[in-house]
Formats: structure tokens, sequence, C-alpha cells
């Protein structure tokens, strides 16, 4: 058997601006780890599956363990580009919201949900947004989307978009069959306690913990954050710190995201939780004091 089909894949999904690039600009400290931003993989799962779907007249020809098979090789023929690595991270926020073709396709795989309040998700985008005023950020969609500050917090939390979609497939996970194969970190407790938040995560994942050096954190993709127009969307340097500030959001806009944070308040999951503060009992809760 291939080398690349005997290696853990776990997955890394969420909401956006929550720490998933900082996530794996960590992991990826550990030479036996490889980990990345928002990659392609998971896009062209659904394109195959898609392909392979009732659309095209030859799909008869295909059967379920063809494409197992399938959607398989995508993902080990495109890290077997890393072969050093033991352990992959993929991380994508559709992850979310296809969890049992996940648990089909790798029965051992988890996926760590990197989750932040979506006032603060929200506030994270609009900064990007005034830092480069001379852009015009693709994220935001049409004229219409990007004309005020409420047409783009309106138009983030669609059902489609940068915040609605993934705020929904988390969750669908949350509250779903499998929702035992996740584990949700908050953006905070990362920042806060960065070693025993990657030393849990660690446990949850069955793998030895590797000393990391948060002092000094670094990962960024240039060439795809200007290819969005949106500079500085995926970098990280220097120490994992948490940063207090105000709110650049109104308040009406600030209040209404501020209480979608649905996993701080229902624990009536099977989903693991590094959490700060929690809400009714229910979820097995790794947590750590704010």
């Amino acid at each position: 058997m291939d080398q690349s089909r005997r290696r853990p894949i776990h997955f890394i999904s969420g909401l956006p601006r929550s720490g998933s690039t900082m996530l794996g600009g960590i992991l990826r400290q550990n030479p036996r780890c490889f980990a990345s931003m928002s990659g392609p993989v998971g896009g062209v799962i659904m394109g195959a599956l898609r392909a392979m779907g009732p659309d095209n007249e030859f799909s008869v020809f295909r059967n379920d363990a063809q494409k197992r098979r399938i959607l398989r090789s995508i993902v080990t023929g495109f890290y077997d580009e890393f072969p050093d690595a033991e352990i992959l991270f993929d991380t994508n926020r559709l992850w979310c919201a296809h969890l049992p073709l996940i648990a089909d396709l790798f029965p051992e795989a988890k996926i760590i949900c990197c989750v932040r309040n979506p006032a603060w998700v929200m506030d994270s985008l609009e900064r990007l947004h005034r830092e480069n005023p001379l852009n015009v950020p693709r994220i935001f969609g049409s004229s219409a989307d990007r004309a005020t500050v409420f047409d783009r917090a309106e138009a983030m939390l669609r059902g489609d978009r940068l915040i609605g979609f993934p705020l929904n497939a988390l969750r669908e996970t949350y509250y779903g069959h499998f929702a035992d194969r996740i584990l949700l970190l908050e953006y905070d407790i990362l920042c806060q306690r960065p070693e025993q938040a990657i030393g849990l995560i660690y446990e949850f994942l069955g793998e030895p913990a590797f000393e990391h050096d948060f002092s000094h954190v670094e990962y960024e993709a240039e060439v795809f954050d200007r290819a969005v127009d949106t500079p500085g969307l995926h970098k990280v340097s220097g120490p994992v710190r948490f940063r207090p500030r105000k709110t650049c959001l109104p308040p009406e806009i600030f209040d209404r995201l501020g209480a979608l944070d649905f996993w701080r308040r229902d624990g009536k999951t099977q989903a693991f939780r590094i959490t700060g503060k929690t809400g009714t009992a229910g979820a097995e809760d790794r947590t750590l004091p704010n």
C-alpha cells in the first residue's frame, strides 16, 4: 500500500478569521505535521462528486467502492507532494458540511473546528476592508454588498457567504450524528493559552505532544491574498497572544452577531470543546480558564 494512504489525515474547518491559519502555522512547526491555509482539496472533492452523479450518463458504470477510491485518491494524491509529513491536516470551511462523507472516506479522521464570536469575525473582516481602501475585495461580492458596513454585515450572514455558510455548517455538525469526531477550538483561548490548547488538541487526536515555539509563529499566503484583493488575509507573524481591542462595528451589528455564538450556550452535543466558558452542560468540555 502507498505510504500516503497509511498516513493519518485530519481536517481543520469552522468559521473564518477564527485562528485556522494560526493553528496551521503552529502545527507545521512539528516536523511530523503538514498544515496550511484553506486549500483546493475540498472543492475538487465536491466537483468529483458532482461529476460522478446522476447528471453524468456514465454514472451507472461506477459503484460506491469505486467512488470511494477516486475520492480518497484526490486527497492522498494531493499530499504526495509532502512525503515527509506523517500527519496531514487539510483546511477548508466546506468540511463541517460534509462530515458524513469524511467519516465514510477516512473513518479515523477528526475535525478541529476553529470558532470565534461572529461579531468579532465580522469586526476582523471589516478592519481588513478599512485597512485596504484602494482595493475592492472579492470577499464582499457585488458593489451593493460592499456599499456600507450594514450591507457588508448583511451580505456576510447569507447562507452562501463567508460567515453565514460556515456558521450553518458548524451548527449542522455540532448537533449531528458524527459530532463526537469534532473539537471546537475558540480563537480567544488559542491566543490566551496556546500551550494548553495545543496540548489538548494532540490529546484529542491521540498523538504525542510537541514543544512548539509560540513566541514566533509565521505564515503568509501573499499571492492568494492579493488575488482576492485582501492583503493580509492569511498573514500570521510573531508571538501567539491575545490582543484586546474595541470593536469598529456599530453597536446594533455587534450585538446582533454577538448573539450567534450558540456553542457557548448550548451543550446538547457530543462534540468536544476547548472554551473559556460554557453554557448548558452536555458536551465534553476541555475547559481552560479565561
